[in-house]
């Protein structure tokens, strides 16, 4: 448990020093997409899996999809932002934030409870999503589909 942790954890730091890091922005969206997953992993091997669920579908699925495709309209990406002129400002507004979180984390007692959870939720959502009665399956296929042709578009249409 405490090794899936660190693996997920470090994944996790990485990637979303990737994301800050990379100079290419379609780039850096994909990172953030790896570091959705991550925490998604990381929810699932704390036994959390409804959130690990949500964190895919409604991150990983809906918020990066919607990220990408903006950057896919946008025309330079491989340059990025270069007349930024907030970088001290938000260097030391997330200073600040970075301190006052690890200052938060550090005072804080956080109770551990020894009890396992009462039943596990993996079974149930696989019958909630994979179930022929809910339909859950068929419409993330067609979502995918739709997402596909909506990339496909903007690519044809995009200029060169």
């Amino acid at each position: 448990m405490a090794v899936a942790f660190w693996v997920f954890a470090i994944g996790i730091i990485v990637s979303a020093l990737g994301v800050v890091l990379l100079k290419n922005v379609f780039r850096a969206s994909l990172m953030l997409v790896l570091c959705f997953f991550l925490v998604a992993g990381l929810f699932a091997s704390l036994t959390a899996d409804f959130l690990a669920a949500i964190q895919v579908l409604i991150y990983v699925g809906a918020i990066s999809i919607l990220i990408i495709l903006a950057i896919m309209l946008t025309r330079e990406i491989t340059l990025g932002s270069l007349t930024n002129k907030l970088k001290m400002p938000a260097l030391v507004a997330s200073g600040f934030v970075s301190i006052s979180l690890i200052a938060t984390a550090i005072n804080t007692d956080w109770p551990v409870s020894k009890v396992p959870p009462a039943e596990p939720t993996t079974p149930l959502l696989a019958n909630l999503l994979f179930s022929p009665e809910n339909f859950m399956l068929p419409l993330e296929m067609a979502a995918v589909l739709l997402l596909t042709t909506i990339i496909g578009a903007i690519i044809l249409v995009r200029d060169k």
